[in-house]
């Protein structure tokens, strides 16, 4: 990543989203980064400013919908305005939107501008609704979406200035991977948990809470909570809503599924199907839930990080998979649970997650279901078990935490 100035902070470049965002211009489609709040969108957009302002052709129109300068334009008229005063034909026009979802029927201006000549439009937004519905079909589906993801434990490294180690590894696991942590800094555990409480708040209240009209504020706090402390367990609605009546907390199943929804609208939490190995399909119930960012999901949970460490790295190992464009399910198989089916288009990998691997039942538990899948594709242990670089062990690899972290499936 190379450092660029701006007036506020330092931008870093984060290389892995800039050149997918830059493998799209010119393509004809809207390109939307989409992701929770204060995971990085802005910056992915302000990084791609300061890459592009100085094309001897390029003319950039930049709305910001959480800064002040911006809080007029309302509607999609507002919107028209503000672009119209600032394009420049003849030239190649970058409209950004930062949080389009904030400007009322924003969908009718993007899919008005994006059709000129010579003009790339890149939107944001907070919700995984955002596209569906009208804008989806005014284009016929011409847009590309690009999930942003919070820091990868190589950014983390980078935007921190830190050393790879196993220190490092557990502030990562704790603290999450928020840009903005990077501007509070890591010194100040009370400024760390204070910065993302207000990040949570932010989202529970204008992604949910406002989004949704949410009457239940104290069922949709608790059910938050419950889904810290589930981390990677298989779940359902009605063993939920049961659990709920036995605290006296009288909820049905439906209205656990809507709250789920709108957490996962607003990126909060990842729900993840199990799939059926051997049957080739996806079971309809029972899924578990991943949360975004660790530091979020460390702030909800109860006890201390010893206590649930295997539920955070399982998390960890899930969103670095989701990082590197995998679709992730749950495996299913007679002889136990695979932790992780991971595919790409043509590729398939099988994961297992880990805390420490060192009595001969945990390398049973760990490694046995990976050893009754019948094909050829890769399958691999990850676990934090000390001194482990990686090896192969009967066609599986074992690969340390720390090194997926931070190279992936590679082994140098």
């Amino acid at each position: 990543m190379q450092p660029i100035k701006t007036k506020e902070m330092e931008v870093l470049t984060r290389k892995h989203y800039a050149d997918i965002v830059d493998s799209w211009i010119g393509k004809g489609n809207i390109i939307a980064l989409v992701g929770s709040r204060r995971v990085g969108k802005s910056y992915v957009l302000k990084d791609f400013i300061q890459r592009h302002q100085g094309e001897r052709d390029a003319n950039i129109v930049f709305i910001d919908k959480e800064k002040k300068a911006f809080k007029e334009i309302k509607t999609k008229d507002d919107l028209d305005n503000w672009i119209e005063a600032r394009f420049i034909k003849g030239k190649h026009n970058y409209i950004l939107i930062d949080e389009a979802q904030e400007i009322e029927h924003f969908e009718e201006s993007v899919c008005n501008w994006y059709t000129e000549d010579n003009t790339d439009i890149i939107i944001t937004g907070s919700n995984s609704k955002m596209l569906s519905g009208e804008l989806a079909t005014l284009i016929s589906g011409r847009h590309v979406e690009i999930r942003i993801h919070p820091l990868v434990y190589s950014e983390f490294l980078e935007f921190h200035n830190l050393p790879d180690s196993d220190e490092t590894l557990m502030t990562y696991l704790t603290y999450g991977g928020l840009p903005g942590l990077r501007k509070v800094g890591l010194d100040s555990d009370e400024q760390v948990w204070a910065y993302l409480s207000s990040v949570l708040n932010t989202i529970m209240l204008k992604d949910i809470i406002e989004r949704h009209d949410i009457r239940n504020i104290p069922f949709l706090n608790n059910l938050i909570a419950f889904y810290a402390d589930t981390t990677g367990k298989l779940t359902s609605a009605n063993s939920i809503a049961k659990y709920m009546k036995s605290l006296r907390e009288n909820v049905s199943a439906n209205l656990v599924l809507l709250y789920r929804e709108f957490y996962a609208e607003a990126f909060l939490l990842d729900i993840v199907s199990r799939f059926d190995i051997r049957g080739k399909k996806i079971f309809e119930s029972n899924e578990k839930i991943y949360w975004d960012d660790l530091g979020l999901r460390n702030l909800k949970a109860e006890g201390s990080m010893d206590s649930y460490i295997e539920k955070v790295i399982e998390n960890a190992i899930y969103k670095h998979l989701r990082h590197m464009g995998y679709e992730v399910k749950v495996g299913v198989l007679n002889a136990g649970e695979v932790d992780f089916v991971c595919t790409k288009p043509s590729k398939t990998v099988y994961v297992q997650a880990s805390y420490i691997i060192a009595e001969e039942s945990t390398r049973k538990r760990e490694f046995g279901p990976l050893e009754k899948i019948r094909d050829n594709h890769p399958k691999y242990v990850i676990s934090a078990t000390p001194l482990l670089t990686s090896r192969d062990e009967n066609g599986i690899t074992h690969l340390a935490l720390r090194k997926f972290l931070k190279n992936g499936f590679e082994q140098g």
